[in-house]
């Protein structure tokens, strides 16, 4: 692991660029944006010193270009890899469908199995499409019940990925998108006939979305939402928008893109007791195999047939052969309950250090998707030094954490003890008032941003 005098003469004191680095910068003229995952740039983490590329990942493990091993402490690249990384037993899963062939004109038996074990673990859908990532399979579950009720407009709540139904809401103001997990996106290349057909209300606020239902009678396709992220739902809240949903004619759609497989073997929809029309998983149900899937009822998928919706690559068999093998490991293991243990240490571990420095933060979010912020002017600032002296620590670390089963409470306990330092030296440092003087680089993005 790389010690923080070793990572600072390597890249404080002779202001040698590490090979990730150079590839990012090599990167940017390239490739638009440099990467292609926005939650993957180095400026939203650590501009100027993230490492950027990896050359091999197992477990919580990551090693970078130059050798260095980091712990992920972070989110299991982005969420997907619930299992940790490079599972022995999905990968081996994987492995032998290579073998076999991954792609033939004729279609994996595979897929068939998955939708009934995806049907069995949510007894109220019949009917499953697949696609292969989170954005397009809710671009998916956009159109289909666009063509189920015949309608345009769509009620949402949260963040759903890059397609322009969604990116729509911001047309006709550019920063409606801001409380919904990503400031500053630009609807650049979006028709602008779709203004006015994305329509946001903020979680728990359920007269938000009594408003657009009264506003937009017998014109709402869907209702669309995170079933969870930052905070559980008050007392009835998923209840009455299922209920405005369905008086309203409209598709009651759950994104569990992020917030499936963390709860439970399946949606979190399920512990908190509510039922959609139609469900949306992807990222964890693969363990870092492309892999998406749309489960709903009968009616309501079945207008999957009126409407033209395929693709070449959405038949290979990897993506159902990962997808068994991680969902049967999750619930052989009681993955979930690994999760819940090991993402209250991390929060109570924040907030006992924290009192202990004398900062001041905020934790939210469920165990297993937890996120605490910094309560001052310059939090952003700060973030970003945080993730600087973990770095330094060995670390890929930030604000935010997404436990996997590979994480053990003493991996976390062990890390920890470097937070409270780290919280140390930043109670420190405020004391003085020199956050900026303390970075190395400039302060992370806070959003989008268009980089040249």
């Amino acid at each position: 692991m790389v010690t923080p005098n070793s990572a600072r003469l390597l890249k404080d004191q002779n202001k040698v660029k590490s090979s990730g680095q150079e590839l990012y910068e090599k990167a940017l003229k390239l490739i638009p944006g440099g990467v292609q995952l926005l939650s993957k740039r180095p400026e939203l983490l650590l501009p100027e010193q993230w490492p950027s590329y990896y050359s091999k990942a197992k477990g919580i493990d990551v090693w970078d270009l130059d050798g260095n091993k980091y712990q992920d402490m972070i989110s299991g690249g982005i969420g997907a890899c619930i299992l940790g990384y490079a599972d022995d037993d999905v990968d081996a899963a994987v492995v032998e469908a290579i073998k076999s062939g991954s792609m033939s004109h004729l279609n994996c038996p595979e897929e068939v199995e998955l939708a009934e074990l995806l049907c069995e673990l949510h007894p109220w859908a019949s009917k499953v499409r697949f696609a292969r990532c989170g954005g397009e399979a809710m671009t998916v579950a956009v159109r289909i019940a666009r063509a189920f009720t015949g309608r345009d407009k769509v009620a949402f709540c949260g963040y759903h990925g890059w397609g322009d139904w969604y990116i729509a809401a911001n047309l006709g103001q550019g920063d409606v998108l801001d409380g919904h997990l990503l400031p500053g996106l630009e609807p650049a290349g979006v028709p602008r006939g779709l203004a006015g057909t994305a329509l946001p209300f903020r979680y728990n606020h359920i007269e938000e979305l009594e408003a657009i239902v009264a506003a937009n009678k017998d014109q709402l396709a869907a209702v669309v939402m995170e079933p969870v992220r930052s905070y559980l739902p008050e007392n009835g809240f998923l209840e009455a928008v299922k209920d405005l949903a369905h008086k309203a004619g409209a598709v009651l759609v759950f994104d569990e893109v992020t917030s499936g497989w963390r709860m439970n073997t399946g949606g979190v929809h399920l512990t908190l007791g509510v039922n959609p029309d139609v469900a949306v998983f992807a990222k964890a149900m693969s363990n870092g195999y492309p892999m998406a899937a749309i489960v709903g009822i009968d009616a309501v998928m079945d207008a999957a047939q009126t409407t033209f919706i395929s693709s070449t690559y959405w038949t290979d068999k990897i993506g159902p052969v990962a997808a068994l093998a991680t969902i049967r490991k999750h619930r052989s293991h009681n993955v979930p309950q690994r999760l819940t243990e090991v993402g209250e240490i991390m929060r109570t571990g924040w907030r006992e250090n924290a009192e202990r420095a004398g900062l001041s933060i905020t934790v939210t979010g469920i165990p297993a998707l937890t996120y605490f912020s910094f309560n001052y002017p310059n939090a952003q600032a700060i973030r970003t030094l945080f993730t600087q002296e973990l770095l330094d620590r060995g670390y890929l670390g930030t604000n935010a954490f997404y436990p996997t089963y590979a994480h053990r409470p003493s991996d976390v306990q062990t890390y920890l003890e470097s937070v409270g330092e780290v919280f140390q030296f930043i109670a420190d440092v405020l004391k003085n008032g020199g956050v900026e003087d303390s970075l190395k680089g400039p302060v992370a993005h806070a959003g989008f941003h268009r980089l040249t």
